[in-house]
């Protein structure tokens, strides 16, 4: 006998629509799986088995031939054990073929039967929704997950007996747990922009990263208040649209970091070791290419802490993702790609040993060797580049974190107004050919930012970065034309510190 159940595997970001065909005939007992299956797939004959005998089911003592279709596409995970173990109950006559009609089934198999959660849930029941399923069976843990998606009914199951008995109305199907509200934060950890005393410039910049999306560079001496600055950054974040929210939920389900069900709504922070592979950066694979720390940050932001101690070639990996806000990964027998639309701040000392310049023990060769692990092109892409000196150890504190971040919400307002007719969200997206209709400059602010623009011998691209933060600043202080001051403000942020 022959059965056809629907499923789903994960393709990059997106899900792949799989027919799980299995064909129960008469022969010596075997167990074949065909269609491109990886090693997880393969082994899912044992644990169906199991899990059948487990489940008071009967395992047929004949020949089973499983063919994943499309079988052009390679099939990963543990996502169709599921559907193999019922379509061998169909095609062994245990169940009827018309129950799983217009029906689409998720879960891995536990040995004793349970069916157990699976990452990217919310995409693959999307692929199965777009592809006419009406129905979707999925692991229980995972049902809250998968009732985010708009037009599909969801049927969650705990056991696969249950299940059986629930495809033939024998049995209510469980009820869906509630989902828990939107997730508000990556992090429980209280965070507070007012426990940081002094900095008032590099506290403006962290406002400005915040507001405009643009990208920060903190160089200084050990203990001067970087990191404790950076990390601060998501406290005065703006929150995630309704579009931005899903769009980060899914790529968060892909990589199994979904918050038990919850539509995420706060901005995503990413801070990788700095031992981190340029795989582990940009994303990579071999039997499936997974997304990396830039497409995890995607909406947020990427904190590279100890920059300087990053392999350059990891770090060099991040230009074109920063100018491009999206990576393509490229292998033999595929490619695709993957967003990345982040914010990077990083923090570095300034030579090896960390040390001011009077107390430095770093020899010439030294301090070379370090630079040079930050490439120009590199640093070019950083919006703000900020030499961070040692506060006044007696400086109050500044703004908190609520008031910091109703003065961003107010200048991302305005942005989102003035560019409501643009496919650019925020000041650190416009690109360069757009600065002259979008960032208008007055006479007296074009004049001085022509100035600078040579003293200083910016690139084309670091000339418009200074502009693009002079437009943020602007925003910050609710005014609409750029002044010379803020032209001025923007240039001094852009320190040549490396």
């Amino acid at each position: 006998m022959l059965a056809a159940i629907r499923s789903a595997t994960l393709f990059g970001l997106d899900g792949q629509v799989v027919t799980v065909e299995v064909h129960v005939s008469s022969g010596l007992p075997a167990f074949t799986v065909v269609g491109l299956p990886d090693t997880a797939v393969r082994e899912s004959r044992e644990r169906a088995r199991a899990a059948m005998l487990s489940s008071g089911l009967d395992w047929p003592m004949r020949r089973i031939t499983v063919n994943l279709a499309p079988a052009t596409v390679r099939k990963s995970g543990s996502c169709l054990e599921l559907a193999v173990a019922l379509g061998v109950i169909v095609a062994g006559g245990d169940l009827h073929e018309a129950a799983l009609d217009q029906v689409g089934v998720i879960g891995e198999l536990g040995l004793d039967g349970s069916i157990r959660a699976v990452a990217g849930v919310l995409v693959l029941v999307d692929a199965m929704q777009r592809a006419g399923c009406e129905y979707v069976v999925v692991p229980q843990a995972n049902a809250a997950e998968a009732a985010l998606v708009p037009g599909v009914t969801v049927r969650p199951a705990r056991r696969l007996d249950e299940l059986r008995a629930c495809l033939k109305d024998e049995e209510p199907w469980p009820e869906i747990p509630e989902s828990a509200p939107v997730a508000a934060a990556f992090s429980d950890e209280p965070l507070d922009l007012a426990d940081v005393h002094g900095l008032p410039i590099a506290r403006r910049a962290l406002t400005a990263a915040a507001a405009g999306g643009h990208h920060l560079l903190l160089v200084g001496p050990p203990g001067v208040g970087k990191t404790m600055l950076a990390r601060r950054l998501p406290s005065i974040m703006p929150p995630l649209g309704p579009e931005e929210a899903i769009e980060v939920t899914r790529i968060h389900s892909v990589a199994g970091l979904a918050a038990d069900g919850r539509l995420i709504g706060a901005r995503p922070f990413r801070s990788p070791h700095h031992t981190a592979t340029t795989a582990a950066l940009v994303g990579g694979g071999s039997a499936r290419i997974r997304p990396g720390e830039i497409t995890l940050a995607h909406r947020g932001a990427l904190f590279l802490d100890e920059l300087g101690e990053f392999a350059p070639t990891a770090l060099d990996a991040l230009r074109q993702p920063l100018e491009e806000k999206s990576v393509r990964i490229s292998r033999m027998a595929t490619s695709l790609a993957f967003p990345a639309d982040f914010t990077l701040i990083a923090c570095c000392n300034p030579c090896p040993c960390g040390l001011s310049d009077t107390a430095c023990r770093c020899s010439d060769a030294m301090r070379a060797r370090y630079r040079r692990r930050l490439s120009a092109p590199l640093l070019d892409r950083f919006d703000l580049r900020l030499a961070v000196r040692p506060p006044d150890p007696d400086a109050a504190a500044g703004a908190s974190s609520e008031e910091v971040r109703a003065q961003v919400d107010a200048a991302v307002a305005r942005q989102g107004v003035r560019l409501a007719d643009w496919p650019w969200r925020r000041n650190g997206e416009i690109p360069g050919g757009a600065l002259e209709r979008l960032v208008p400059l007055g006479s007296d602010a074009a004049r001085l930012w022509s100035v600078l623009r040579r003293e200083r011998s910016w690139s084309a691209r670091g000339a418009a970065r200074v502009r693009r933060v002079a437009r943020t600043l602007a925003d910050l202080d609710d005014r609409s034309e750029v002044t010379c001051a803020d032209i001025g403000m923007a240039a001094d942020l852009r320190e040549e510190i490396v």
